[in-house]
C-alpha cells in the first residue's frame, strides 16, 4: 500500500485545488471521491450547471425583450428543455473531465469511494486502509432542511437545488422556500422560462447579509421580471398530493396562516457541512453546534495531522473560499506560509442584474461606530451599460472617512461578479478610493462605473 504525504477527502473546489497544490509542492498526494466524476457539488450539481441554465435562460430573455429594439426581428426562439438540459450536462462534462486531466497531469491518485478516518494517519475507503502523514477533510456540504418545518424531499415535486437542475419539464408554478443565492438564481431561471415563481422567505428582506440598498433594488428588479415575494413568512409544512405540493406558512407580522400550491417546491434554505461517516466523534475532532469542524489558524483540527477546509468549517460556503483555503492548507503542510484574507472574499449572485459584494456593509460599519463615506454611481450614467439595456443598478464604494481606505464595495448591475475584483485587489493591498479613481479605465466599459463610484468618494463623479 502506498504511503502518502497527503490524502484529501473530497474532490470539490476545495479538495481538488488542495490536492493539486500539494502535488505542485512535491507531496505525494491522493484524493478520495465517491462520485463518479470529480468536481464535487460545484461542478456537478451546483455552481457550474446553474450558471449554464442562467446563461441559456438569459439569452431567451434578451430575445424576448431586447432583440426587436436592436433591429433583430423575426420569430422568437422557443424552449427545447431537453436540449437545454443536454447543453447543461455537456458543460458539466467538460469541467469534470478537465479536473480528471489535471489529476493525471499532477500525478494525483484518485481513490474512488467514500472515506472514513479510523485513526490519525489512516484513511479507509471500502475494505482498504491507506496511510497518510497528513489528511485534509474537504467533504463539502449538503442542502439544509427548513428549520422547524415538516418537509419531505422527494426530488420530484419537492426538490433541493440538485433536483431543480433535473426537472422533467418547466413547471407552471414554482414555490421557492428561501430568498438566498440559490433560491433567487434558480427562481430566475424558471421565471425566464415561463414559470410563475413565488419566493417565500422567513426574514423581512431577501439575500440575508447583503447591503440593504442592494437588497431593495434587487427585489424591485426581480419583481419586474415576474418573481413574486412573500417575506416575513415561516413555513410550517409542505404536503405533496400527486403531482402538486401545498406550502403552509405563517406570516410573522400577524400570525395568520396561509397556504400556496405549486407544481414544484424548491427548498433553498441554505446548506450544512457534510461529515457523515468520517468518524469525527470517535477521533475526538471538535465541532461547533452547527456541525462545522473547528480548526486553528493553520486549518488544523484538534487532532494533529488532520486538517479541514471549505464548507466543512466555519465561514461563507463559497467555492472560491474553499479554493483559497485548499491552497493555503497545502502550503502549510509543505512547510510554507499559507494565507487567506477572510476580509476580502467576494460574494456574487448570478441573477440579472448580477450582484457582487466584498468587505463591510453600511450597517456593519454603523454598528462598529466607524466613520465612513459613500461613493455611488448609477449604471444609467455608463455608456456601455445603456447600449446593452443594462442601465439599472449601481456601484457603491464605502471608504474610511479619514484615510480614504476602501472598506467595502457593493455592485448591482451588468457583470458585477467580474467588476468586483478590481476592488478586491485594491483592498488586498490597502488601497484607497482615490487609488481607483486615479487609475485609467478603458472606454466604453462597465468598469468605468467602478471608477466613477471611486470618484464619488472624493470631489464627485464626472458622468453624474
Amino acid at each position: 500500500m502506498a504511503q502518502y504525504d497527503v490524502i484529501v477527502i473530497g474532490a470539490g473546489p476545495g479538495g481538488y485545488v488542495a490536492a493539486i497544490r500539494c502535488a505542485q509542492l512535491g507531496l505525494k498526494t491522493a484524493c478520495v471521491e465517491g462520485r463518479e466524476t470529480l468536481g464535487g457539488t460545484c461542478l456537478n450539481v451546483g455552481c457550474i450547471p446553474s450558471k449554464a441554465l442562467l446563461h441559456a435562460s438569459h439569452q431567451l430573455h434578451e430575445a424576448e425583450h431586447n432583440f426587436a429594439a436592436m433591429g433583430l426581428k423575426g420569430k422568437a426562439p422557443t424552449v427545447d428543455w431537453k436540449q437545454m438540459l443536454s447543453y447543461k450536462d455537456d458543460v458539466i462534462g467538460q469541467n469534470t473531465k478537465g479536473i480528471e486531466f489535471l489529476f493525471k497531469k499532477n500525478k494525483i491518485d484518485w481513490i474512488k469511494g467514500w472515506a472514513s478516518i479510523p485513526e490519525a494517519g489512516k484513511v479507509k475507503v471500502g475494505d482498504e486502509t491507506h496511510d497518510a502523514k497528513n489528511i485534509i477533510i474537504a467533504s463539502g456540504s449538503v442542502p439544509a432542511s427548513v428549520p422547524g418545518a415538516d418537509v419531505e424531499i422527494d426530488e420530484k415535486v419537492v426538490v433541493t437545488s440538485t433536483g431543480a437542475l433535473e426537472l422533467p419539464k418547466v413547471p407552471k408554478k414554482m414555490i421557492v422556500i428561501g430568498a438566498g443565492v440559490i433560491g433567487l438564481e434558480m427562481g430566475s431561471v424558471y421565471a425566464r422560462l415561463g414559470a410563475e415563481v413565488e419566493v417565500i422567505e422567513y426574514l423581512d428582506a431577501i439575500t440575508p447579509g447583503m447591503d440593504a440598498e442592494v437588497q431593495r433594488s434587487l427585489q424591485k428588479l426581480l419583481s419586474k421580471q415576474g418573481l413574486k415575494f412573500t417575506l416575513g413568512a415561516a413555513v410550517s409544512k409542505v404536503e405533496t398530493k400527486g403531482s402538486k405540493a401545498t406550502v403552509t406558512y405563517k406570516l410573522r407580522k400577524d400570525d395568520s396562516e396561509q397556504s400556496a400550491e405549486a407544481d414544484v417546491v424548491l427548498v433553498a434554505t441554505g446548506r450544512k457541512p457534510y461529515t457523515d461517516g468520517l468518524g469525527l466523534d470517535a477521533l475526538g475532532i471538535a465541532t461547533t453546534d452547527r456541525g462545522q469542524i473547528k480548526t486553528d489558524g493553520h486549518w488544523q483540527t484538534s487532532v494533529k495531522g488532520i486538517y479541514a477546509i471549505g464548507d466543512a468549517i466555519t465561514g461563507p460556503m463559497l467555492a472560491h473560499k474553499a479554493e483559497d483555503e485548499g491552497m493555503a492548507c497545502a502550503e502549510v503542510i509543505a512547510g510554507k506560509h499559507g494565507h487567506v484574507n477572510y476580509g476580502v472574499i467576494p460574494g456574487v449572485i448570478y441573477t440579472w442584474p448580477e450582484v457582487a459584494s466584498v468587505g463591510a456593509t453600511e450597517q456593519e460599519l454603523k454598528n462598529e461606530g466607524r466613520a465612513y463615506k459613500v461613493g455611488k454611481f448609477s449604471f444609467m450614467g455608463n455608456g456601455r451599460a445603456k447600449a446593452v439595456f443594462a442601465g439599472e443598478g449601481f456601484v457603491k464604494i464605502l471608504a474610511d472617512k479619514e484615510t480614504d481606505r476602501i472598506l467595502g464595495c457593493h455592485i448591482i448591475g451588468p457583470s458585477a461578479g467580474d467588476l468586483i475584483h478590481e476592488v478586491c485587489v485594491a483592498m488586498e493591498y490597502g488601497g484607497s478610493a482615490e487609488d481607483l479613481a486615479l487609475t485609467c479605465h478603458a472606454h466604453p466599459t462597465f468598469s468605468e462605473a467602478v471608477r466613477e463610484a471611486a470618484l464619488a468618494c472624493g470631489d464627485g463623479p464626472i458622468h453624474s
